[in-house]
């Protein structure tokens, strides 16, 4: 007697399904993919469930994560993270509001800037878009990044600095927050991180090393970016 096909259906069903789970788990988080797990955490900090110590642990895990499966775990105990499993960060955050400091919600994301100065300087200051991400590469040379007047598009801005017997000065709006993430060899890699009083305002990481250099980011006194808001929205 021969078994009946409904009996050998049960033997393999739960490998398919387990399956996709899985395989999405394992795929390569984008920018995007990041930056929609870090507006839930925003919300999450807007709305008490998180301190303000848990969102910084958090939100450095974002940035680390190199997989949707590594971006699930941070978002699993928050509402718009329940039900979906790794790909709840490509959904969760399309009814979150847009950051209190965009000028132009519906504008594109900026590009991403590359700030090389070897035995020479390079500079970024005034008004401008404020990319995603700057790069910046100094070796035996200088490199100014002044974001006291830049227009945020978007919450999160991550600076990737490394000086090599060169210098890097970032100088940030005193009301946004301010986070770091690297380290000095021979050098110093000093970051005066802040935490801005609003859990919407822009976040500025800033990651790498200096060598036998250094990197200083800090608030510049009497810069605060609420007082360009409105003047950048007519000009720009």
């Amino acid at each position: 007697m021969t078994d009946s096909p409904l009996e050998k259906k049960p033997a393999t069903s739960p490998e398919v399904k387990d399956a996709a789970p899985a395989e999405v788990a394992s795929v390569r988080a984008s920018d995007a993919d990041r930056d929609r797990v870090a507006d839930i955490l925003r919300e999450a900090l807007a709305e008490g469930r998180l301190d303000a110590a848990e969102h910084s642990d958090r939100i450095d895990g974002v940035y680390a994560a190199k997989t949707l499966g590594e971006l699930e775990p941070l978002v699993r105990d928050l509402p718009q993270g329940q039900g979906h499993g790794p790909v709840a960060s490509r959904g969760a955050a399309a009814h979150t509001p847009a950051p209190a400091y965009a000028p132009d919600a519906g504008s594109a994301c900026g590009p991403k800037d590359n700030l090389v100065a070897i035995f020479s300087g390079s500079s970024r200051k005034g008004r401008y878009r404020a990319p995603r991400k700057i790069n910046a590469f100094a070796c035996f040379g200088g490199i100014e990044i002044d974001l006291t007047e830049a227009v945020f598009e978007q919450q999160h801005l991550l600076i990737n600095a490394t000086a090599i017997f060169g210098g890097i000065d970032i100088r940030v709006p005193e009301n946004v927050t301010l986070r770091q993430k690297g380290a000095g060899i021979f050098g110093g890699f000093d970051v005066r991180t802040a935490e801005a009083d609003d859990p919407s305002a822009p976040v500025v990481l800033v990651q790498g090393a200096a060598i036998f250099g250094g990197v200083d980011a800090k608030p510049k006194r009497g810069k605060l970016l609420r007082d360009l808001r409105d003047r950048l929205r007519k000009d720009l």
